[in-house]
This record gives C-alpha cells, structure tokens and sequence, in this order.
C-alpha cells in the first residue's frame, strides 16, 4: 500500500491531506466547546444546527462550486479554499454570538465542499494505475481513521496548555501547511474542460450520471447503507455506553475506536482482495453485513437497559460488533471512488466525485434524524431497527440496480458517461 508514495505528487498531496484532517479534528473539538461557552446547556443544539448546516453546504453548495470553478486551475481552486478556511478558522475565537458560528460553519464547510471532491477528482489523474488508485483509496480511508482517532488525543495534550480557542489557531496553521504543499506540487498536465450548457446544465450534470449508469444507482443506493450504519454509530455510540452501559467517556472513545479499528483492517486488506474480488461483490457484501449488524445493535440495547455494564458481555458483544460494522462500512467505502474512476471522462470526472460527494451525504441528512430523534423518542432499539430498515432497503436496491456484468459489475464506459454528458 505504502509504494504509492513513491510517486511525488501523491506523497505531497497525500501529506497535505493528512495536515487538513488534523487541522479539522481540532475544529471540530474547538467547535464543541465554542458551543458550550457561548450557549451553555443548549450547546448540544448549537451543534446540531451546525452540523444541518453543514450538510446542507455538502449537498446544495458542492455541484454549485463545481460548475463554477470546473475550467479553473486544480491547484488555484485547492489552495484557494484551504485560504478560504484557515481565514474562517482564525476568526471563530472571536465570536461572541450564536447566530455568528452558524454564518461561519456555512462558509467554511462551503470550502470544504469544494476542496474535498477536487481533490478527489484529481488522484485519478496522478495515479492513472487502477493496482495504484485503489492502493491511494485504502491509504486515504486509513487516514480518516487514523485522524479520528488521533484529533482527541491531540487536542487532549494541547488543552493541558493551552486554551480551547487556541485550537483554532491549530486549525489555521494546518489549513495553510496543506495549501502550501499544495501550491508546492507540479500536478500532471490537466485539459480545461470544454464548458457545454448554462451554470444548471453543469451543476446537475454529475447526478444526471449517476441515475442514468446502473453501477451508479447501485453507488448510489449503497450510499444509504453506510449513512445508516455510520448514524449510529457517531450520533448513538454515546447513548450506548453511557446511558445503556453504565460507562464512562472513555468506554465511548474505547467503542469508537473499535470501530475505527474495523474500518482501517478492511483498508489494509482491500488492495490485495480487490485484485481477485469484484467491487460489485466485494461492496455488496459490506452492505449484506451492516444490514445483518444494525438489528443486533437493537438487541444490545434491550440487553443494555436490562442494566448491563462496561465490563459484561453484552458490552463486548457490542465491541464486537462496532468492529463489525467499522469493516462494513469501510467494504463499500473504500472502493467506491473506482467505479467512479471507470465512468468519468476527463469532462465529467469533477462533476461524478462532486455528486457522489453531495448525495452521500444527502443520505446523512435523513439518517442523523433517524438516529438521533427516534433514539431520543422511542429509545436505541426502535432507532437501530429504523436505521436496519433503510440499510435494508438500500442493499435490497443495490443488488437490484446493479448488474453483475464485467470486472466489478461496470458496464459503463469512458464513451458511455460522455454520452450520457451530453444528453
């Protein structure tokens, strides 16, 4: 997996996307306890009008900056948007007001939302290889969870010294590390695309794609799978361990990482699985797995209200099976970015990274309620059970959408996805 960093370009665009996720760790960290200090009890729903709003920027302002900016050079639009952030970043210590985090969320995830599928868009370019690309996805799923797990320990070391607002500065300087080793990297030769149709035209061109190409749809509808596993793990893995389990803040950061540790076997092991297995097989089954997972999440959380605790065996069933749910998810994740590759043409590649990039997590925006509302009104059981509904559902449409023809279940071409562009 290491050997694509051999390749300079990767290795500098690869460190420069490790520094941004660091420097957003802390973000969000500092964001919480911003929250806390300016509303107090009512922080929890500060930060939940934060995170709608930044979905909302995903979802909405992605295809928009894409259309906008798709004959601009790579790298302006990459280190413009890390600016963009780090100046968003240094001025959050100096609010004082609710409404004034909400502003600032919205146009920083604003730049997210068009930093994060440009430069998804572009390791295809740098790393033409599929053995490569699919190595750079493995590598890059890796860091994601390396950084969650990593950003809580680096922000606890740094409270110890420092005040909270002062992690703001920590995310500034790790947006400016990032565009500066961007602007440092010679990028291979990329033709500006030819802008054909009006500003709406570009903008929906990527999901037009996506409804049009059966492996898409299948993308698509797996999307739901892992927003539905995904939801409750980050929004109810606290309720569980506290609440159900008796635990403490370290039981929930011992869970969470049991799930970080499944995600990151399944990015060790995808390079060389990939090589024999068929993506459409090797995905279908993660979802075939979360869809078997969630309902015995709603087992475990009768047993929990049963008074179980942290050390007993439901507590490790439930270790377990965030374990299992971390492979899952990161089964249908991991790959995903090929089938995205196999379709795009040098025209429609920034769009079909911007849709997938927007409607998964359109698909977060129906799961973070589910699991967040009808936990607290119904209780975990009824919200698992809810969430292994819509996971059902998703597998039960990606197994219908996709075919199983070809290497990966791809039946669509370069030429295909061009001519679905111009339709």
């Amino acid at each position: 997996m290491l050997s694509v960093l051999g390749n300079a370009a990767y290795r500098k665009l690869f460190t420069a996307q490790v520094v941004a996720l660091l420097g957003t760790g802390l973000l969000t960290i500092a964001l919480g306890l911003l929250a806390f200090d300016l509303a107090g009890s009512r922080a929890g729903a500060v930060l939940g009008t934060a995170l709608t709003i930044k979905m909302v920027a995903y979802v909405v302002v992605a295809p928009v900056m894409a259309a906008l900016v798709d004959r601009l050079p790579r790298k302006a639009v990459l280190v413009g948007a890390d600016l963009v952030r780090a100046g968003i970043a240094l001025s959050l210590p100096f609010i004082d007001q609710v409404w004034q985090i909400y502003v600032l969320v919205f146009i920083l995830q604003s730049a997210s939302a068009t930093f994060t599928p440009a430069f998804q868009a572009l390791i295809p370019v740098v790393l033409p290889g599929e053995r490569d690309y699919t190595k750079a996805l493995s590598l890059s799923r890796l860091a994601y969870d390396l950084e969650s797990l990593l950003s809580p320990l680096l922000a606890a070391v740094l409270l110890t010294v420092v005040s909270f607002s002062d992690l703001f500065v920590g995310t500034m300087v790790g947006f400016l590390v990032s565009a500066a080793i961007v602007l440092g990297t010679r990028f291979p030769v990329i033709p500006a695309p030819v802008q054909q149709g009006s500003l709406l035209h570009r903008t929906t061109l990527g999901g037009r794609i996506f409804l049009r190409e059966p492996t898409l749809r299948g993308l698509l509808a797996l999307n739901l799978v892992v927003a539905a596993a995904t939801a409750l793990v980050l929004v109810n893995t606290v309720v569980y361990a506290r609440a159900l389990f008796g635990g403490s803040n370290t039981d929930v950061a011992l869970a969470l990482a049991f799930y970080g540790g499944g995600s990151m076997l399944v990015a060790f092991l995808a390079p060389r699985v990939l090589e024999r297995t068929p993506d459409r097989t090797f995905m279908l089954a993660g979802a075939v797995v979360l869809t078997a997972g969630l309902p015995v999440a709603a087992l475990l959380a009768l047993a929990g209200q049963g008074g179980a605790s942290p050390t007993g065996g439901p507590w490790a069933l439930l270790l377990g099976l965030w374990v299992v749910l971390g492979i899952g998810t990161s089964m249908i994740s991991t790959p995903s970015a090929r089938l995205l590759r196999r379709t795009a043409t040098d025209t429609t590649r920034s769009h079909l990274f911007t849709a997938q990039f927007s409607l998964s997590h359109a698909c977060f925006m129906l799961t973070y309620p589910v699991a967040g509302w009808v936990g607290a009104a119904a209780g975990q059981a009824a919200s698992a059970l809810a969430l292994s509904g819509l996971a059902l559902a998703g597998t039960v449409v990606g197994f219908a959408v996709w075919p199983a023809a070809g290497r990966g279940g791809t039946t669509t071409t370069a030429g295909s996805a061009s001519g679905s562009a111009r339709g």
